[in-house]
């Protein structure tokens, strides 16, 4: 006989509404159905300020689940240029805005001492903060037929001691990797999913779920029972005007509750 899955949240990374700011994720999480947010800490003030996130909280009557650490490209100047106290500002931030997670991206090579110090970090900040720091796989650039990770110990997060991971389904078609797999390999340290789509042509592409080839659908129904994380809608709508974006978002979130709630295969 097959047992019923727990519902999972849904939440919706505030990058998926780029170039709009922090309220406008909220305003379209709230409209949509969304059953919380995650905040991309970037540029946009309200992003960085715990005491906006709280008002827009409270305005929209729904929870962040999760921050994204400033610690792509992009965010390279937000919070100064060092990356370990960026992290210690993101998860203060998630402290105080009663966020459960942190999503950091391995560090980059050519960050050293951030690399040699970062498993460890992690650990203590976790220890010290009560959050879950859930570090992001990620993909190697290609150089011909090639692929050279940027990142320190590896793009693949499995091969690192970290104790909680995020498994991104645009980064794993981007790697060429199997998603379902990946997951796999993560086991128990699975803590966050980022959901998106992608073809596997070598760009982070970050398409709505079920658009391309990642497998998103087998990953929402591999989730294991002992997952108790959150699914997070991180896609790209950065071209499309606010009506088309709306549109696409719903598709996302009709997918990923449609995925979600499918029985496990026989």
């Amino acid at each position: 006989m097959r047992t019923a899955k727990p519902r999972r949240r849904v939440l919706l990374s505030s990058a998926s509404v780029f170039p709009e700011p922090l309220d406008a994720a909220f305003e379209l999480a709230h409209e949509l159905g969304y059953d919380g947010l995650e905040v991309m800490i970037w540029g946009d003030p309200a992003s960085q300020d715990a005491a906006a996130i709280a008002e827009l909280i409270q305005v929209a009557q729904l929870p962040v689940g999760s921050v994204h650490a400033p610690c792509l490209l992009i965010t390279a100047r937000v919070w100064g240029t060092e990356p370990g106290p960026k992290l210690t500002k993101s998860v203060r931030l998630a402290h105080q805005i009663g966020a459960r997670t942190v999503v950091v991206h391995p560090p980059f090579r050519w960050q050293s001492r951030y690399a040699r110090e970062f498993a460890a970090g992690v650990r203590a900040l976790e220890r010290q903060s009560g959050r879950v720091i859930a570090v992001e796989n990620m993909f190697p650039a290609r150089v011909g037929a090639r692929g050279v990770s940027a990142y320190a110990p590896h793009w693949d997060v499995t091969r690192g001691p970290f104790e909680h991971l995020t498994l991104d389904t645009s980064h794993t078609s981007v790697a060429r990797c199997d998603s379902a797999e990946m997951l796999a390999r993560m086991g128990e340290r699975l803590a966050h999913v980022h959901l998106a789509d992608g073809t596997g042509k070598g760009t982070d592409e970050h398409l709505v779920p079920g658009r391309g080839s990642s497998g998103c659908d087998r990953v929402l129904h591999a989730l294991p029972a002992s997952f108790t994380g959150d699914v997070v809608v991180e896609v790209s709508t950065r071209n499309l005007d606010r009506e088309r974006r709306a549109a696409d978002l719903a598709e996302a979130l009709r997918f990923a509750r449609t995925h979600l709630a499918a029985p496990p295969p026989s």
